[in-house]
C-alpha cells in the first residue's frame, strides 16, 4: 500500500463506489417510481423535523459543530501518527491490526480470518465500510454466508436489493413491501404475518436470535476509533450490534482510516452531534465500546482491519480532503431536494446524496472516459441546505463546485465547451451579439402552442430533457430600444422624471 506522506500518487479505491450508468439516466429511472418517491419523501421529512427539534433545544449547538469540525481537522492533519498510535494501543490490549490498501486486500483479509475459525457463517453489524468494499458478495463467492442483523440491512439483503440511505438503508421500502419480502425470503416465517411494524420486527428478531446464539464470528464497522486507548465504538438503535459485539468468539472490525478521534474525551462532542443529526434523538439507544480482548468476557479474538481504499488519495487533495470529516450521519441526505426525489440508488455508490456526490469521485476517481462518477458533482442544486445541516460543517456545495472545476479542466473539447466558445465569441463583439440575438429569434418556430420550446435537436437536446425554454420574444431589447414604441416609452419616462 502507499504509506501516508509518501510523495507517490495514492491509489484510488475499488468496490461499490461507482454505478453502472450516469446519474441523469439513473435518476430518470428512479423518478418514474412514484412509490419510492412517496416513501423517501415521508421518511426524510419526519427525520428532518425531529432533528430540528433536538438541535434547537441546545444553546451551544453551533459551538458543538465548531468543536467537531476542529477535531476532524486535527485528525487529518496528523493522521499517520494517530494511526500508529491506534495500532500500538490495540495490540497492547490483545488485538491484531491489519492494513488494507483497497477493497481487494480487505476482503481477502476478512475471508482468511473467517476461514481460520472454521466457520462458514458470520453475523454482521451495520457497516458502510463493508458495503463499500462489497464484503458480503465476496464472502458469498467464497462459500461463507453473511447475515445482516440490522433490521433495515436485513430487509435490503433479503430483498436482493441495495441500500439507498446511509442511516436507513431500506428507506425506499414501505411496510407492505417488507412483509412481502419476509414471506418470500425469510426461513420459517409465519404464513399469516401481517404488515404491522411490531409483528415484522418480531419476525426478524426470531430469525436473528438463532444466529446470535450459534454463529461464532462477527464482522462490524466502527463509528469511531480512539487513538489514545485503542477503543472502538459503534452506535445503533436496536441492540443487534450489542449482540454481535459480545456473543461471538471472534470479532473482526473493518474501519476507514479517517474514523479516528485523538482522545477518549473527544467522544463527548461526537456522541452529542451524531444522534441528533442522524435520527433526531438526544442520544443513541445503544452505544457499544470495546478495547482489545478481555479474558473471559466477550470475543476472545479481535482483529481490526484499517481500510484505505482511496482515502489517502482524498487526503492528498488540499480542498477535497474536507469530505473526510464526514461522520456518516445522513443529515445532508434528509435535507437535499435532489436526493428526496431520486433516492439513493441513482448515485450508484454505497454513499448517496450530497456527501456521496463528493466522496465517491474522490475515493474512486472520475477521470476515465464515460465514468458515471463524473456526473455526481453535478447532481446538486447547490442550495446549501447540506452545509447548514452538516454537524461538522463540511462545505459540501463548495466541494461540489471544486469537483466540477476539476472535471471541466480535464474534460476533452466537446459540445458544451464548443457552446461556451461560441457564446464567448458572440459576446466579444457588438455586431456579432446583435446577429446572434436575431438568430435566436428563429427559435419561435420551434415553440408550441404553450409558448415553450420542449425539444431541441441534436446534442442540444440534453438541455431540454430536464427543462423547457421560454419562447424567444418577438423583439430583442435593442430592437425595442430603436423602435417607435421604445422611443415613445423613453420620452414618457423622461417627462415623468422632470415632473417629479
Amino acid at each position: 500500500m502507499t504509506v501516508l506522506g509518501m510523495p507517490a500518487v495514492p491509489p484510488r479505491g475499488s468496490g461499490n463506489l461507482r454505478g453502472t450508468e450516469k446519474f441523469p439516466a439513473a435518476a430518470h429511472h428512479e423518478l418514474a417510481n412514484t412509490q419510492l418517491r412517496r416513501n423517501i419523501g415521508k421518511a426524510t421529512h419526519t427525520i428532518r423535523a425531529k432533528r430540528l427539534n433536538v438541535t434547537d433545544e441546545l444553546p451551544d449547538w453551533q459551538q458543538l459543530r465548531d468543536a467537531g469540525a476542529a477535531v476532524k481537522r486535527d485528525v487529518l492533519g496528523r493522521l499517520p501518527e494517530l494511526l500508529i498510535e491506534l495500532e500500538a494501543a490495540v495490540v497492547a490490549r490483545g488485538g491484531v491490526v491489519h492494513w488494507a490498501a483497497d477493497a481487494t486486500e480487505a476482503n481477502a483479509i476478512v475471508t482468511d480470518l473467517v476461514r481460520k475459525t472454521g466457520s462458514d457463517e458470520v453475523i454482521k453489524v451495520k457497516s458502510m465500510a463493508t458495503q463499500e468494499i462489497g464484503l458480503n458478495e465476496h464472502l458469498e463467492d467464497q462459500g461463507i454466508t453473511a447475515y445482516e442483523t440490522d433490521l433495515a440491512e436485513l430487509i435490503v439483503q433479503l430483498g436482493h436489493d441495495k441500500p439507498s440511505h446511509i442511516l436507513v438503508p431500506a428507506i425506499h421500502r414501505n411496510r407492505a413491501e417488507i412483509r412481502e419480502i419476509f414471506l418470500r425470503e425469510m426461513p420459517d416465517v409465519e404464513p399469516d404475518l401481517d404488515d404491522n411494524p411490531a409483528h415484522l420486527a418480531a419476525a426478524a428478531r426470531k430469525f436473528l436470535r438463532r444466529k446470535f446464539m450459534t454463529v461464532p464470528v462477527a464482522v462490524s464497522g466502527a463509528n469511531f476509533g480512539i487513538a489514545e486507548t485503542g477503543t472502538l465504538a459503534v452506535v445503533e438503535s436496536e441492540g443487534n450490534g450489542r449482540m454481535c459485539l459480545t456473543l461471538p468468539q471472534t470479532l473482526i472490525t473493518v474501519m476507514g482510516i479517517e474514523k479516528l478521534l485523538p482522545t477518549f474525551r473527544d467522544l463527548e462532542v461526537f456522541l452529542q452531534l451524531l444522534p441528533r443529526s442522524s435520527t433526531g434523538e438526544r442520544m443513541n439507544p445503544y452505544t457499544s465500546m470495546w478495547t482489545g480482548v478481555t479474558p473471559g468476557d466477550g470475543p476472545q479474538e479481535f482483529h481490526l482491519v484499517l481500510l484505505d481504499n482511496g482515502r489517502t488519495a482524498a487526503l492528498a487533495d488540499g480542498v477535497g480532503r474536507e469530505a473526510l470529516h464526514c461522520i456518516r450521519c445522513s443529515a445532508c441526505l434528509n435535507v437535499c431536494p435532489v436526493y428526496e426525489r431520486t433516492g439513493g440508488h441513482a448515485y450508484g455508490s454505497t454513499y448517496p446524496g450530497p456527501i456521496g456526490a463528493v466522496l465517491s469521485p474522490q475515493l474512486a476517481g472520475m477521470d476515465t472516459p464515460g465514468d458515471p462518477n463524473a456526473t455526481l458533482p453535478f447532481a446538486s442544486s447547490l442550495c446549501g441546505a447540506c452545509f447548514d445541516a452538516c454537524p461538522v460543517k463540511i462545505d459540501i456545495p463548495s466541494l461540489l463546485v471544486e469537483l466540477r472545476h476539476q472535471k471541466v479542466e480535464h474534460a476533452p473539447f466537446g459540445v458544451e465547451a464548443a457552446a461556451m466558445k461560441a457564446a464567448s465569441l458572440a459576446m466579444s463583439s457588438s455586431r456579432r451579439w446583435t446577429a446572434a440575438q436575431k438568430a435566436v429569434g428563429l427559435g419561435r418556430l420551434l415553440a408550441g402552442r404553450k409558448g415553450k420550446i420542449t425539444t431541441l435537436p441534436g446534442p442540444l437536446g440534453g438541455w431540454t430533457e430536464a427543462r423547457d425554454i421560454p419562447t424567444p420574444p418577438k423583439q430583442t431589447f435593442r430592437q425595442w430600444w430603436n423602435s417607435d414604441e421604445g422611443r415613445a416609452a423613453l420620452a414618457q419616462a423622461r417627462e415623468k422624471g422632470r415632473q417629479q
